[in-house]
């Protein structure tokens, strides 16, 4: 696409003014009108003449960092090379994947002839999510300043945006601290574990699949290898994705509130050396990782927890613990993050909730309505805000009556706001880790 620039407009623009004097001059207008074409072919030749881009004109690659944290700054490079034998005046719009913001306002750059410009661009990514888009779209101006070419180079991006890990860092290592402070430590029990502890002299009664021959021969004496019972436990993160988690909150969906508590609680089970999984559903199941170890692990579900997206439909509850029974049979801390509303529309949950029990330890993560608090909490001064309240206290009693049933069917239940979901998750769970729970 050929464009003409503002200089062309002002030229444009004398012209016309000189095209007045042909209300007395009479070939002052037919001037105009010859001098209108030759700006006209100035400025299609002029544009033809501008670099354009591809191998034989403007070149451009990207370097970017492999993954972006929502609200952190990241810094992106752009090397543009010119193979023309004159500099090369650009004008760049960008367009970037939606969750990195999306089409961005132009800029400008000039690439000398035969050169190259490293141009470093800032990136805040706006919300979670993972994208494959991009182009440019670039305006580059010919040697007279009068005409543009126009032309799109798609150049995608592959982004991965998580949600915000220096908060998580950062409250993972508080409750390590305070775990440590207060002396929560698990302490070491000696058993049939597969872990080596230390040797000792053997006695009767010790196992004597445990002798350890080198060492009795090196000492003359019997000597048995003691293992330490094994403490790596299974942590299976399950997010319920469907209607009740689509609400917002001060301007927040619930399920980023989700997102941010199982992701922090990932973190830290992960640093107490816990295999980590992670399962999504709606209305059937959208991601499953099996628990697994240490920074492969945690990667796996980090990824997972970027791309999932709340669904207004009805979750398919039984469906999704058969599949997760049928796939995940050693004993798991399983978090199920959902919601409830009344005991009849719930009773699929707590149904399908309480059957991980005996083999599981299940704990269900419900978030808790501020709004809905408040009205119930409000003193009436009319008869509308009395209906209100009732019907709020209604709704709060109701949802009891389901949190109750699940207690009874031996759930762990933590009602929590959403804003305190994932700092009582993370003590909820060093906790039981403490008390052998697990």
């Amino acid at each position: 696409m050929i464009l003409c620039t503002r200089r062309a407009l002002w030229v444009g623009a004398a012209l016309a003014a000189g095209g007045v004097l042909g209300l007395r001059v009479p070939w002052a207008l037919d001037a105009m009108l010859l001098a209108d074409v030759a700006l006209l072919a100035a400025v299609w030749l002029d544009a033809r003449h501008a670099s354009p881009l591809g191998e034989r004109g403007i070149t451009v690659t990207r370097e970017a960092p492999p993954a972006f944290s929502v609200g952190r700054r990241s810094e992106v490079s752009y090397r543009w090379g010119n193979r023309k034998r004159r500099p090369a005046r650009l004008r760049l719009r960008e367009v970037r994947p939606e969750v990195l913001g999306g089409t961005q306002p132009p800029r400008e750059i000039t690439v000398p002839p035969r050169g190259e410009v490293r141009e470093t661009v800032a990136v805040v990514p706006v919300r979670r999510g993972r994208e494959r888009a991009g182009a440019f779209v670039v305006d580059s101006t010919g040697p007279l300043g009068l005409g543009r070419r126009r032309s799109t180079q798609a150049l995608p991006w592959d982004a991965a945006v998580y949600p915000p890990l220096v908060t998580v860092r950062l409250r993972a290592s508080v409750a390590e601290a305070a775990r440590r402070h207060q002396g929560v430590t698990p302490i070491r029990q000696l058993g049939e574990g597969r872990l080596f502890e230390s040797l000792r002299e053997w006695v009767p009664g010790d196992d004597l699949r445990h002798i350890d021959w080198k060492a009795t021969a090196k000492r003359r004496k019997v000597i048995t290898r003691q293992y330490e019972a094994e403490r790596r436990q299974q942590v299976l993160l399950v997010l319920d994705t469907g209607r009740l988690l689509t609400a917002e909150i001060a301007g927040v969906s619930r399920l980023d509130y989700v997102v941010q508590a199982a992701l922090e609680l990932a973190y830290v089970a992960a640093q107490h050396d816990d295999n980590v999984g992670v399962m999504a559903f709606a209305d059937g199941v959208q991601h499953f990782v099996a628990p697994q170890r240490g920074r492969l692990g945690l990667k796996r579900v980090l990824d997972v927890l970027a791309a999932v997206e709340p669904k207004l439909v009805e979750p398919d509850y039984p469906g999704a613990f058969r599949y997760l029974a049928a796939r995940n049979r050693k004993r798991a801390l399983t978090v199920l993050f959902t919601d409830v509303i009344d005991r009849l529309a719930s009773d699929a949950l707590v149904a399908n909730v309480a059957s991980l029990r005996p083999r599981h330890l299940p704990l269900a993560v419900t978030l808790r309505n501020p709004e809905l608090d408040g009205v119930a909490a409000l003193r009436p001064e009319a008869t509308r805000d009395a209906f209100r309240k009732a019907a709020a206290e209604e709704l709060l009693h109701a949802r009891e009556e389901a949190l109750s049933r699940m207690r009874r069917g031996g759930v762990l239940v933590l009602d929590v706001p959403p804003a305190r979901a994932a700092q009582a998750v993370v003590a909820k769970y060093l906790e039981l880790k403490r008390r052998g729970r697990l």
